[in-house]
């Protein structure tokens, strides 16, 4: 048994300076002083200092002065200290931890005195996480036995400080993507830091225009330092057409450019969701009430829920949730919903996602791994084919999730309780649970979130970590926003993933005199169906992929075919596993033998510090990872070096041609694991179609099913996936 937590008082005390706000990815340097309590530490028994496991700043390094991260450690009575920087010693969320061992004793008194980041020696500092997070802890436990009994100090001795945003790098302006004439909608606006957090370093006036009428529409707004954006509430048009607004800074340079707006006619709208993310209650960061806070009012989303690690989630939090989603749920304006993520291991079903129509529903756990409390033990629910069971009975819907641990959908699947799998999250893109659902016969939509553990639901960037994706949204189709349109709906996979663009997508298909929507299942004796897609994207389209399940049936590339290809593009792609091990990391140079580099662009190169450099006037390096998805250069290049030689070398393969071998569909390099791969193929000097419409005749076989769907992919990496239309002949 652990030692009693009443003992606390007596492990010693901590302080740390100096404290308060500090910008989130600036160099830092702490002084943190323990001095030890009653029992002195033993030789051999130690400290431990713990920070979470998505902290992203620099580790924590002893041998080099002059690098980020150099830290000290010393004892007030001279005792030699052992110190190590570990990763996954310690008990979750505090993966992330400095260890101190003790090789003499320490006395009631003695000190222990850590410098992070000892600039007096030289160093930058320690490099802070890019972040924010209102209680940044320095979690501090004691092995005062030399036991390996790790105690916490009392709450209240756990040094905390506060980190906040930086000034405002990227704006944003964010409007729904489907309204009806006269129906009232919202225009928000904000301006994030480097690292995509929302700043609250407002300052001076902007500009708004737009090319329709729309009412209750400024043409100036004054920003104000301390708010984190603008919301202009109560707007609406009343004839049909596509909203476009721009926004513009005091010197009519545009800042922002909003997503497309379709006013129509139509029995739906449109809502954006991110129902998937943590709070710092589990592995993220922040409390759930700034994360709900979040959702509604910096990332402007329509729909959230929060999905904390189920054997992490204690009854009074789980209580605590359901209080939140119902004083956070308000009909057509921001709807919540009570969940948890069934975090059963990958053996036993993986990751499935939970949510109720109502609060007050029991929590089916895959464990009670970090939960002292054994109350209600038949709420377990040990695998999936136990929580399935055991939902049967629930007013609740469920999404398989590909995260730490992956979802095993072939292992067990509920039909009426499992509507969509979940193809993208801050994790990667993982287009290969669609085929696991089709190899097993499913029939399933398919949806995107974020499962972001930084406190930015529906708005979750990677930052520097083992993250890397920008997290996903979901658009779902509701006549109305509230529960009960929502569970219709989602069980009827009336939905669409994007990887976080807030990209306009209409897909049906015509049967006859039957217009199918997305998500229908339909059984026919027609022989032929009409698939028809209108894309209208947040930059301009690259390609409109149109598949008959992993079939690729078609590939639109909306540019003239006389346009000309001056442009490279060099891919990196993949993942080397499903689980935790999938990351891949990339070193790329491309050299040019000839004439010179116009210019470079990167795609997905989601850190500001790790951006693809021109070391030459013919070359360039980049380091970047993938987790599934993909991040590419694009080069512009002059007329001589069109005229020679390419070679990509990569620390997987390498490859090399005369650059006018190279087309637009491009040539990949199989590089090993599950799918990692290096493609490098041609596009034209400029993409300026943004809305795609097209269609494609599909012959109906009997007794086969076709499962119609299309990818979009614009020219700045972000993607959008509709759910399947199911068609089967008699």
């Amino acid at each position: 048994m652990p030692y009693n937590d009443y003992r606390q008082d007596l492990m010693g005390t901590a302080k740390l300076t100096p404290s308060g706000s500090f910008e989130v990815g600036t160099f830092q340097s702490f002084k943190l002083v323990y001095t030890a309590g009653k029992f002195g530490i033993d030789d051999q028994g130690g400290l431990r200092v713990g920070f979470r496991g998505h902290f992203d700043g620099s580790a924590i390094q002893f041998d080099n002065p002059s690098a980020p991260g150099y830290t000290t450690v010393k004892a007030s009575n001279g005792a030699l200290l052992e110190a190590s920087w570990e990763v996954r010693r310690n008990i979750r969320p505090w993966n992330k931890s400095l260890y101190i061992r003790c090789l003499r004793f320490l006395r009631e008194g003695d000190q222990i005195e850590i410098i992070f980041g000892n600039q007096n020696e030289g160093s930058p500092g320690w490099l802070m996480q890019t972040f924010c997070e209102s209680a940044f802890t320095f979690q501090i436990t004691v092995d005062p036995f030399a036991t390996q009994d790790f105690i916490a100090l009392t709450s209240s001795d756990n040094p905390t400080i506060s980190m906040v945003p930086g000034d405002p790098v990227n704006w944003h302006a964010v409007l729904p993507t489907l309204r009806r004439p006269g129906e009232k909608f919202r225009l928000s606006i904000k301006g994030d830091d480097c690292w995509g957090n929302p700043s609250d370093r407002l300052t001076g006036r902007i500009k708004i225009k737009a090319n329709m009428q729309v009412i209750g529409l400024p043409d100036l707004v004054d920003l104000r330092f301390g708010d984190f954006g603008i919301v202009i509430e109560g707007l609406s048009v009343d004839t049909p057409g596509l909203l476009e607004v721009t926004i513009l800074n005091e010197s009519d340079q545009v800042v922002a450019e909003a997503n497309p707006l379709v006013i129509r006619a139509d029995d739906v709208a449109h809502f954006w969701s991110d129902m998937h993310a943590q709070s710092g209650e589990t592995i993220g960061v922040g409390t759930a009430q700034e994360y709900f806070d979040f959702a509604r009012n910096k990332a402007f989303l329509d729909i959230a829920g929060h999905q904390g690690n189920d054997f992490q989630i204690t009854d009074n939090f789980w209580q605590h949730l359901n209080e939140l989603t119902a004083h956070y749920n308000e009909d057509n304006r921001f709807m919540t919903l009570p969940g948890y993520e069934w975090s059963g291991n990958t053996g036993l079903g993986g990751d499935h996602n939970v949510w109720y129509r109502t609060e007050g529903r029991p929590i089916y756990r895959s464990s009670r791994a970090l939960i002292s409390d054994r109350t209600n033990p038949e709420n377990d629910a040990l695998s999936t084919p136990e929580l399935i069971e055991k939902l049967h009975a629930e007013d609740a819907i469920v999404v398989a999730h590909v995260g730490g641990r992956y979802a095993d959908i072939k292992y067990a699947h509920d039909a009426k309780l499992e509507p969509s799998v979940e193809v993208h999250s801050s994790w990667g893109t993982f287009e290969w649970i669609l085929r696991d659902a089709f190899e097993s016969g499913y029939r399933v939509g398919i949806v995107g979130s974020s499962d972001g553990h930084k406190g930015r639901p529906g708005a979750e960037y990677p930052g520097d970590s083992q993250f890397g994706s920008y997290g996903g949204l979901t658009c779902h189709l509701l006549p109305r926003l509230n529960r009960d349109s929502f569970f219709d709906a989602f069980r009827k996979r009336r939905h669409y993933a994007t990887t976080g663009a807030r990209i306009f997508l209409d897909v049906t298909a015509s049967l006859g005199d039957k217009t199918l929507q997305i998500g229908d299942i339909v059984n026919t004796d027609q022989n032929q169906l009409d698939l028809s897609f209108n894309v209208i994207g947040t930059a301009p389209v690259e390609r409109v992929d149109i598949f008959n399940g992993m079939d690729l049936v078609q590939t639109i590339r909306p540019w003239n075919e006389h346009a000309p290809l001056n442009r490279i593009r060099v891919t990196c792609a993949g993942q080397h596993y499903r689980g935790r091990g999938r990351l891949v990391k990339w070193d790329v140079s491309a050299n040019f033998s000839d004439g010179e580099i116009d210019r470079i662009n990167a795609i997905n190169f989601w850190n500001p510090n790790r951006q693809p450099q021109l070391v030459s006037a013919n070359r360039a390096h980049w380091k970047t990872v993938t987790t599934g998805g993909a991040s590419s250069v694009d080069f512009w290049l002059d007329d001589v070096a069109l005229a020679g030689n390419i070679d990509v070398q990569t620390n997987f393969e390498s490859w090399s041609s005369a650059v006018s071998e190279v087309k637009e569909n491009g040539f990949t390099v199989d590089c090993g694991g599950m799918d990692i791969r290096l493609h490098i193929e041609r596009l034209p000097d400029v993409l300026d179609v943004r809305s795609v419409s097209g269609e494609q005749s599909f012959k109906l076989e009997h007794q086969s099913e076709q499962r119609l769907y299309i990818r979009v992919t614009q020219e700045d990496g972000h993607q959008a996936w509709s759910s399947p239309i199911y068609v089967q002949r008699g």
